[in-house]
């Protein structure tokens, strides 16, 4: 396995290695004590839910995350092709408001590591696209949160125009009045 770090902090890409031959090919997707010591996994930090969704072409999902409880996750195209996009929606981080972009597929084999604390999203690229990924803490509807997927401020740069957003991806706040309507929170 070949751990490539990223711009953002504790984000990585994992390249599992895999077994390939004229019968088709075997990896490990997930191996406790080697992808926790590959990942830097902080203590107490566990998988506690596993998560599939399968999406159409220009599909766009994001850009989630949990406030109060939030997840890591270790993500993986097991069918298909998308383009995986991770935000730093931390105020007090060097790289607040940055952003990367991956793609995963069943081809390429990768996944990627998402520490708790940021936002996620992906657009899909294939015809279909069958998405699974790990998760460190459970789904909390009342707790989900998001940042709007086009942004102008983060500028993320989607492979394909005019996506397919759910009616509640597409209203979700831009980063900025996130901000400010978290500052107006703890202000008494």
């Amino acid at each position: 396995m070949e751990i490539i770090e990223t711009s953002l902090a504790g984000v990585k890409i994992v390249e599992p290695q895999v077994f390939a031959d004229e019968r088709g090919f075997f990896l490990e997707t997930w191996q406790l004590t080697r992808y926790k010591r590959a990942l830097a996994f902080s203590a107490g930090l566990e998988f506690v839910q596993d998560n599939h969704s399968r999406s159409a072409r220009g599909v766009l999902r994001g850009m989630h995350f949990q406030q109060r409880c939030p997840q890591g996750k270790l993500v993986r195209a097991a069918r298909g092709e998308i383009y995986d996009v991770v935000v730093d929606i931390d105020p007090v981080s060097v790289t607040f408001g940055e952003w990367i972009g991956v793609h995963l597929s069943e081809k390429n084999h990768r996944q990627l590591w998402i520490p708790p604390g940021y936002a996620h999203g992906f657009q899909v690229l294939s015809d279909s696209a069958d998405v699974e990924y790990k998760c460190t803490d459970y789904y909390v509807p009342t707790d989900q949160c998001g940042v709007a997927w086009n942004d102008p401020q983060l500028a993320i740069t989607w492979p394909l125009e005019d996506p397919l957003v759910s009616e509640q991806d597409g209203q979700w706040p831009t980063l900025e009045q996130l901000q400010n309507h978290n500052r107006e929170r703890v202000t008494p």
